[in-house]
């Protein structure tokens, strides 16, 4: 069985990603416990779900982009979701979609190329 850790990590390099974009820098840095906490009620979901995700899932999903309000913050976000999942499968059709059918428009689409550093 593949960690939960790891494939809620590839869905917050998509979610940190969106955050790099968007917000101007600043020294605070968030924490990989934080991101993967916020983002944990997802895992099932990636790997398993169908239709909607959970409400769970997406007020994670929420949470982690308002708490992710540096450029700092979004770069280790997306550093920490890239390097849990560098080993995780799980299902990116429901990852690309999962931010519309959350209700966040992230303003790209969620993939396994994303660059954490821009």
């Amino acid at each position: 069985m593949k960690s939960s850790t790891q494939i809620a990590s590839l869905f917050l390099v998509a979610i940190a990603s969106l955050l790099v974009f968007c917000v101007p820098s600043t020294d605070a840095v968030m924490s990989c416990s934080t991101v993967i906490q916020d983002l944990m009620p997802c895992v099932s979901y990636l790997q398993n779900g169908s239709g909607m995700p959970p409400p769970a899932c997406c007020e994670g999903a929420k949470a982690l982009m308002a708490a992710a309000s540096t450029t700092a913050d979004r770069q280790a976000a997306c550093s920490c979701l890239e390097s849990a999942s560098a080993n995780v499968g799980l299902n990116l059709g429901l990852a690309a979609t999962l931010p519309d059918n959350c209700g966040i428009d992230l303003g790209f689409t969620i993939s396994r190329n994303v660059d954490c550093s821009t």
